[in-house]
């Protein structure tokens, strides 16, 4: 088998669900729903143009309370109000002949006040983000703790109503989920902080309560993962060696993949483990160990990428960033036209690229987003 027909074979969930080839689309925030926080008209453009090539799109984050909301312009999944939005996003994407997958989240102390209810930010301590500007959050309550952890569940029935194939906890990036697991950021003397074993508490809870609640209202065949970050550079914060008790434990949950945050696949652990030159996707998979796939990403932007990322016995890698630049690149690469992917965003082709003009506005000005800008 060549690179290129390995890369372009199916893979099967231990669920039974198929996928048509090992190219994921990464969840990436868009900025570009509307203020009720339905999905709009440009962002199904802007899903319809990318869902074609890769086996399975990521969404966007979801935010599974009024109060986790973490980014102007996000769509919501709080309430059965949101069911018509999301049924139009998961039916753009299986249109395509892609899975739909929801990520769901709370944003935490990332919340920005102005895009929540009375601006009360919260958090599992009232400890703020080492950044210039945050807010000192409110330390929510074990009552409140229990209502969010609901509160995930019932946005999964709400996936399953609209007809998504599956949802993605999205306990990455320094939102709520990665807070209470983190030991910068919780600092509780309940049952939910602590020792390394009482921070898992929470995130285990939600992928305990999101698979009850699939089991429930939804079919054999739906997905359920997971997103994790693998480390933090403040102190105290997650080392690789907690992550990877973590991810001991998740393996073992029954979930049907875990999906690591990186923006580099070859990175290697700042701290925690004995080999710092080993990258942490060796050491992740190696924990694993084959119990549930590992979705991998980052940096990956030529068919040449892919195929060396993939070599390493990943079985599935996720695109963010090469998608908006080319939404075509998954095609290019299953054609042998590798030498015609776009590898740095052409700021002329707004258009024909379908990019909301939020995230086109952003993307543009900031510099480092992406090559050449």
């Amino acid at each position: 088998m060549t690179n290129n027909q390995a890369l372009f074979s199916s893979y099967t969930f231990s669920n039974g669900v198929t996928l048509k080839n090992r190219m994921v689309m990464a969840p990436m925030t868009n900025f570009s729903s509307n203020p009720d926080g339905t999905v709009s008209d440009a962002e199904l453009a802007y899903y319809a143009r990318r869902s074609a090539g890769v086996s399975m799109v990521i969404t966007a984050c979801a935010y599974v309370t009024a109060n986790g909301k973490g980014f102007p312009g996000e769509f919501g999944a709080d309430t059965d109000e949101m069911i018509p939005s999301l049924t139009r996003l998961a039916t753009t994407i299986k249109e395509q002949g892609a899975k739909a997958i929801l990520q769901i989240f709370h944003g935490g102390r990332m919340c920005p006040p102005d895009q929540i209810p009375n601006g009360e930010v919260v958090s599992a301590s009232n400890v703020p983000a080492e950044q210039d500007g945050s807010t000192v959050p409110r330390a929510l309550t074990e009552s409140e703790v229990n209502d969010i952890i609901v509160a995930f569940g019932e946005t999964t029935r709400r996936a399953i109503e609209a007809g998504f194939d599956g949802v993605e906890i999205h306990g990455a990036n320094g939102y709520l989920i990665q807070q209470f697991f983190s030991p910068h950021s919780n600092r509780r003397e309940d049952r939910f902080g602590g020792s390394l074993e009482n921070r898992m508490t929470f995130p285990l809870a939600i992928v305990d309560e999101v698979k009850r609640v699939a089991d429930k209202h939804g079919h054999d065949e739906f997905i359920v993962g997971y997103r994790f970050s693998p480390e933090e550079p403040e102190t105290p914060g997650i080392t690789m060696d907690e992550t990877l008790s973590l991810v001991d434990t998740l393996a073992d949950k029954g979930l049907d993949y875990l999906h690591v945050s990186l923006s580099d696949f070859y990175a290697k652990p700042r701290r925690g483990v004995e080999n710092t030159e080993k990258t942490r996707i060796e050491y992740l998979m190696e924990t694993i160990n084959n119990r549930v796939p590992l979705i991998g990403v980052g940096s990956i932007y030529t068919a040449d990428d892919a195929h060396q990322a993939f070599a390493t016995g990943i079985p599935l890698l996720a695109l963010g960033r090469e998608l908006i630049i080319d939404p075509d690149w998954v095609q290019k690469v299953a054609e042998g036209k590798d030498d015609e992917i776009v590898t740095e965003l052409d700021k002329t082709k707004q258009q024909q690229l379908v990019v909301p003009d939020p995230l086109w506005n952003i993307i543009t000005s900031t510099p480092g987003w992406f090559p050449g800008i």
